[in-house]
């Protein structure tokens, strides 16, 4: 294909008509693979108009938003396709999320309904609903079990107060909905992003924007109905919304899910199925290439791989390929560009920036125009670092509920993505840094405040800062540092044991340092700076 445009092809206005014209296709077909086991296209487009009368029979209308709280079960798509049936919202939760960060969620965007796996619901959810007013509806789930031949039944027991996902769906058989389809400037999904500065928002995903990334992986990476894609990506983050989800149905190719990930069982379903797509961070290739049970099964169909989320060192790509037997391409995209906004084409190997040594991320993707600026907002040539700004039909209109933060980070279309890099003469982009102190462990955003406000949250704290190092495995690895009130004495596990009972794993600190003071300014501003450079 041209890499300067995109194919158009009929119901790729929105991805639910990319779902009912698949569907269409499709048939019988497998669209998802719960494990082994098949689910066919007709099945899920049956299910999903079921569920979604079921939703609106219980007072959900359009506009409304409905959270997702689940793992990579076959029900994710399910409810979110539903979800956008009847015109609602779908906001998906981080399944690692603890009770103060889903009920931060849950009251942000205001969720009418809650649909919970059920493990997740008592464990965490039920505590988090007191502190979220508007939810009136939670629907639970099951996970698939991998021996399932059929899997999504609905649940033997439910706790008071809740319904069953698939029974509602199945007591709604042969109902019909009356309800007009969302266009492409409604909003499909919130999915929350640290944005700029403070606690998380819900960048605002429309219809348009996902279906435009949707159609970038299909077309670039040429993907069709005779492809398997090996869901490992989180279907809560967007590039499992995209690159999973959308890219599914926009092409007709089946989707493994297997609940959450686990490098052997990945390995042994890209073999079985014979996979040949897969796009997650580079420490699902990295676990899966040091596990040695892994190794042993044949994951070389994977033709197209890709890997985003953080910036991966030139040798690490080299070593993944001799051990894996395959070839990892680039991809570049944040939250707020609903996936995908630089790729690297199958076909090239990715340049190193001779300067920095960094690999390339990708050249933009169709549609897209990728700008490097000078502090003043000026545009720099090639070879010249500055901030990354991007534009294009995959930008967000802003966030849920946060004017004012839009508009500090979107101007006239136009994303200003605080991160620093570089574009070369043949237009490839290279990340070299980042402007904020943005920690992004394991492909996760971590924003620090959120850590120190759960550090000053022990009575033995009286300062604390955060700070991203470097890591092998995650990219890299939440450190705090933290000085005592007067008087008092806390070892550091105690402080990593505090942060760990409130914060989803990929955020709480693995290391705490007790120092006397923290470097600060004259004015009092702590310096994570110096924090950075010291050698502990």
């Amino acid at each position: 294909m041209e890499r300067s445009a995109l194919t158009v092809r009929p119901g790729d206005a929105t991805p639910l008509e990319m779902f009912d014209h698949t569907a269409s296709l499709l048939g019988e077909r497998p669209l998802l693979h719960s494990h082994t086991a098949p689910i066919g296209a007709e099945r899920m487009l049956a299910l999903s108009h079921e569920l979604a009368c079921g939703l609106a029979a219980m007072g959900i209308g359009r506009g409304e938003r409905v959270a997702l709280y689940l793992q990579n079960d076959p029900q994710f798509v399910l409810a979110m396709l539903a979800i956008w049936r009847i015109g609602a919202i779908a906001v998906p939760c981080n399944p690692m999320l603890r009770e103060r960060e889903l009920a931060h969620h849950l009251g942000d965007c205001g969720a009418r309904a809650l649909i919970a796996l059920d493990d997740l619901y008592e464990s965490v959810a039920r505590q988090a609903l007191p502190a979220a007013e508007d939810v009136g509806v939670v629907l639970l789930t099951g996970a698939c079990d991998p021996a399932e031949e059929s899997p999504m039944r609905p649940l033997a027991e439910l706790p008071a107060g809740t319904h069953d996902l698939i029974a509602l769906a199945e007591a709604h058989r042969g109902s019909r909905l009356d309800a007009p389809l969302p266009g492409p400037d409604d909003v499909a999904v919130l999915t929350y992003t640290s944005g700029t500065t403070g606690p998380p928002k819900g960048a605002m995903n429309t219809h348009g924007n996902i279906a435009h990334a949707s159609r970038v992986y299909r077309d670039w990476l040429g993907v069709d109905a005779d492809d398997t894609i090996l869901g490992i990506a989180p279907l809560y983050h967007v590039t499992g919304l995209t690159g999973h989800i959308g890219l599914a149905l926009a092409s007709g190719a089946s989707l493994i899910l297997a609940h959450r990930f686990d490098p052997v069982a990945a390995a042994s379903l890209a073999e079985h199925h014979r996979a040949s797509v897969v796009i997650a961070a580079i420490t699902a290739y990295v676990a899966i290439a040091n596990d040695e049970r892994a190794r042993a099964h044949d994951v070389s169909s994977l033709r197209r791989a890709y890997s985003g989320g953080a910036p991966t060192p030139p040798s690490l790509v080299a070593d993944l390929a001799e051990r894996l037997g395959i070839a990892i391409k680039p991809v570049y995209g944040l939250t707020e560009t609903t996936g995908p906004t630089n790729l690297g084409p199958p076909e090239l190997n990715a340049p190193v920036d001779p300067g920095s040594g960094a690999l390339a991320v990708g050249l933009a993707v169709p549609q897209t125009r990728v700008r490097i600026l000078a502090e003043d907002g000026t545009e720099l040539g090639a070879g010249e670092a500055g901030e990354v700004a991007i534009s294009g039909p995959q930008v967000v209109p802003g966030y849920w509920g946060d004017p004012e933060e839009a508009r500090g980070a979107i101007s006239d279309g136009e994303l200003r993505t605080g991160d620093i890099g570089v574009l070369d003469e043949d237009g490839w982009l290279y990340l070299v840094d980042r402007r904020k102190d943005m920690i992004v462990a394991s492909g996760f955003k971590v924003w620090p405040r959120e850590v120190e406000d759960v550090l000053y949250e022990h009575d033995a704290v009286r300062e604390a800062a955060v700070i991203g190092v470097a890591d092998d495995y995650r990219g890299e690895t939440v450190w705090a540092y933290v000085s005592l009130k007067p008087g008092l004495v806390v070892e550091p596990s105690e402080l990593v044991a505090h942060c760990r009972a409130r914060l989803a794993a990929y955020k709480y600190p693995r290391v705490v340092h007790v120092l006397d003071e923290l470097p600060k300014t004259p004015s009092g501003k702590i310096l994570r700076r110096e924090l950075r450079e010291r050698d502990d």
